[in-house]
């Protein structure tokens, strides 16, 4: 006994006893001993040990007596222990997985976090039927799915630039500092951030001019011939005609940074009611929102390919998909679905 004694106390505190734990109690049980003796033998609670009495009893002579018995008891243990745990979704809730994947490749293109909103905001999945788009990405990470990490958008993008501390003395018009700050809070519609997207930088390729608006997250998309500043004035001009008497309810204020085709946007101060706010210099957080939409671009014109060789309704159809995307943000609402909710409140106020 005194060797037996010895092997038990160093087991640790706290863990599960062993097939050789329940011999022990077994035999001591035998031989008379109280809970707590066995309980100090095992270095465990007494508790413990009445648990553990009471899960590996046997029936004897028709029921009519108990005793306790280890191999009983080890294969109950094994048995729970098999048993317990957390169920993996993956395969409890392989519906959902099958219609994510198939979604994925399919023509909409949407990202995993758009397809989970979607599918559980429009109710062809409950929340019990559905996992969340966290999971869905820890799914890929770990291989369980058809897509691999390679295939999301966003997963190989790298900062390759070298940060500089740069001085710059251009000063096109009103800077950002003096924009109300409550417009950062997106709670009032018509606030715009604007940007170009080049393509292969050659005098004779087309450019794009992008429009973001901050609270619908609604995005514009216009070709233009080059990236110089009478061009984009052009197609402000074409913009500010198609909205006409609206424009100053719809673009109440325009944000942009410090390149040489935006020199000539604040003119629209001297025609309308817009106002025109210049980021800092190298500072593309400033106007993070249109950023973020041109890598969306991205993902159908890589960098270097002509911005010329893309049709006009090429380039409709990219818009059509970004303002059709579900977004987290909008509760999986589209941007397409609020600003058209925006123009028909200003329409009708105006009725």
């Amino acid at each position: 006994m005194d060797q037996l004694h010895s092997n038990m106390n160093i087991r640790q505190k706290g863990k599960h006893l062993t097939f050789e734990d329940r011999v022990t109690i077994q035999v001591l049980r035998k031989q008379g001993k109280s809970l707590r003796f066995i309980a100090r033998e095992l270095n465990c609670s007494p508790s413990t040990v009445m648990y553990e009495l009471r899960k590996g009893q046997i029936s004897l002579y028709h029921g009519k007596k108990h005793r306790y018995d280890a191999k009983t008891a080890q294969i109950k243990y094994e048995d729970n222990r098999a048993n317990c745990g957390r169920k993996l979704d993956f395969l409890v809730k392989h519906r959902f997985i099958d219609y994510v994947e198939q979604n994925f490749f399919g023509s909409h293109k949407w990202s995993l976090d758009a397809i989970w909103g979607e599918a559980t905001a429009t109710g062809k999945f409950t929340s019990k039927q559905a996992v969340c788009s966290k999971t869905l990405y820890n799914y890929v990470e770990r291989g369980l799915l058809k897509i691999k990490p390679t295939d999301l958008p966003e997963k190989l993008s790298r900062n390759t630039k070298i940060k500089r501390v740069r001085k710059n003395k251009k000063k096109l018009g009103r800077s950002i500092e003096e924009r109300d700050p409550a417009i950062a809070k997106r709670l009032e519609f018509g606030h715009w951030e604007c940007d170009l997207v080049l393509g292969n930088k050659t005098k004779d390729d087309e450019v794009l001019l992008t429009f973001y608006e901050r609270m619908t997250r609604m995005f514009f998309i216009i070709k233009i011939k080059d990236k110089t500043a009478a061009s984009v004035m052009a197609a402000l001009e074409n913009l500010r005609q198609e909205y006409g008497e609206h424009w100053n309810e719809i673009f109440k204020t325009i944000t942009t940074d410090n390149g040489s085709e935006f020199a000539d946007l604040s003119q629209l101060e001297q025609i309308s009611e817009t106002l025109v706010y210049f980021a800092h210099p190298y500072t593309a957080c400033d106007k993070g929102g249109v950023e973020c939409h041109n890598r969306l671009i991205r993902r159908f014109i890589p960098k270097g390919q002509a911005i010329k060789k893309w049709a006009l309704t090429q380039i409709s159809e990219i818009q059509e998909w970004c303002n059709g995307l579900p977004r987290k943000i909008l509760a999986y609402h589209t941007p397409e679905e609020l600003f058209d909710r925006e123009l028909d409140r200003i329409y009708q106020v105006s009725a």
